[in-house]
């Protein structure tokens, strides 16, 4: 078994690792996805016509939520005390593609990307659960580890950020 698993002990059971010696810093952790979707759907989006109301108000604040809420849908995830969480999107009427990124802080003795990439997972499903009415076959997408910094191991970006 690699050294570099940490979720497991020497017999490979899962653990949730122990962060008690660490030393607080703060951590930052970027993540982005997908939603690709009609053009006319982004449109509606757009002109807030989607009769279930304000789609990127909702699903910025489910994301949001859902950041803060990783450790109880993630196993081995620890509860954090989040400073931040931003849930931002980008629009391609044209293409019929939103892009979503979260941003996500804290001060603490682990880092942050899953509840960043719980973000973004969570705004994606509240779009598509916002518009499926008018656009079964939208598609979620490309969610990834944009960046992430502090801790031990230190920054890293991803090539495509550089």
């Amino acid at each position: 078994m690699s050294d570099n698993l940490t979720h497991f002990d020497q017999d490979g059971k899962a653990i949730m690792v122990d962060v008690g010696g660490k030393r607080p810093t703060e951590r930052v952790a970027i993540a982005g996805g997908e939603v690709r979707m009609k053009a006319e759907t982004l449109r509606r989006i757009l002109d807030r016509t989607i009769e279930k109301g304000d789609v990127f108000g909702i699903a910025r604040t489910a994301g949001i939520m859902a950041a803060k809420q990783t450790s109880s849908l993630i196993p081995l995830c620890h509860p954090l005390l989040l400073t931040s969480v931003a849930v931002d999107f980008d629009s391609h009427p044209d293409e019929g593609r939103v892009e979503i990124r979260a941003t996500v802080k804290v001060t603490g003795q682990t880092g942050v990307e899953m509840e960043a990439l719980t973000a973004v997972s969570v705004a994606a499903l509240t779009i598509y659960d916002m518009c499926k009415a008018i656009d079964k076959g939208m598609e979620i997408g490309a969610i990834r580890l944009l960046e992430k910094h502090g801790g031990k191991s230190g920054s890293w970006v991803r090539e495509e950020n550089r």
